[in-house]
């Protein structure tokens, strides 16, 4: 499958007018192992990839780490649809940052407006949107159906907004006029703050669950029946695996 199939396959997925779940990957084995266990598509997340890497999230890796990592993971799958999480962008142009994306073998992509590599600083709505928009543009020109997820961090910003949600559906409403195919509105406080997004966008919104517990957005049932459209893992899969394995290999001490 060429990478603009696996372009609108992925883009597809998300209007099929059920939940999509995307698994959050880290490397080859748990990409392999999460296509065997029956999921059609992937992401991957930029803290569970820097930990497999022993480099920090927050944008700890350079662009060349993070795209190593999205291309072994792209390449363990190949006929696999794969997201990858690129944090801020790494401070790349988005016609670099898509060509580069592209060359990896991702057709998916999620962008944050939080800038670690500038002291962690918010972007202001209509640059968020510029470069989500730049983004689409060129991959576009390039022939293929990315999928940009635009992620907002305003939930996680304490005391910075007098309106949370109000910020987030503007960011979020911004991103989808300049072009995005998902929101991904990080931290939502509670179900009532989800729908009312939910209700806010056109476009696909993208969840983080905990893949055991459901927390803390709900689990897959309470998600279908809000209408959400995707869900993804963050760092949860990978938290939740340490203490299995540990529990293994325990009685080997």
């Amino acid at each position: 499958m060429d990478i603009a199939t696996r372009a609108t396959t992925l883009l597809d997925l998300h209007h099929t007018g059920s939940t999509l779940v995307l698994p959050t990957v880290w490397d080859a084995w748990s990409a392999r192992t999460v296509v065997d266990a029956g999921f059609s598509a992937l992401t991957i997340g930029s803290h569970p990839l820097a930990d497999s890497r022993g480099q920090a999230d927050n944008e700890g890796m350079t662009i060349d780490d993070a795209l190593d990592g999205v291309r072994r993971v792209c390449s363990a799958v190949p006929d696999v649809p794969v997201s990858a999480d690129m944090e801020s962008g790494y401070g790349a142009p988005a016609h670099e940052l898509v060509e580069r994306l592209l060359e990896a073998g991702a057709v998916g992509v999620n962008i944050e407006d939080t800038v670690h590599s500038e002291g962690g600083r918010l972007r202001d709505v209509e640059e968020h949107a510029d470069y989500i928009g730049a983004i689409r543009q060129a991959a576009d020109a390039a022939g293929v159906d990315l999928v940009v997820n635009a992620r907002t961090d305003v939930f996680m910003k304490d005391g910075q907004f007098d309106d949370p949600l109000a910020e987030a559906i503007t960011r979020m409403q911004a991103c989808e006029a300049a072009g995005s195919r998902s929101s991904y509105p990080v931290r939502v406080p509670d179900a009532s703050t989800l729908k009312a997004l939910l209700d806010a966008l056109d476009g696909p919104v993208n969840v983080t669950a905990n893949p055991r517990s459901g927390a803390p957005s709900g689990s897959l049932d309470e998600l279908r029946a809000l209408g959400v459209h995707r869900v993804t893992f963050g760092p949860l899969l990978m938290k939740e695996l340490a203490p299995d394995l540990a529990a293994l290999v325990a009685a080997w001490k």
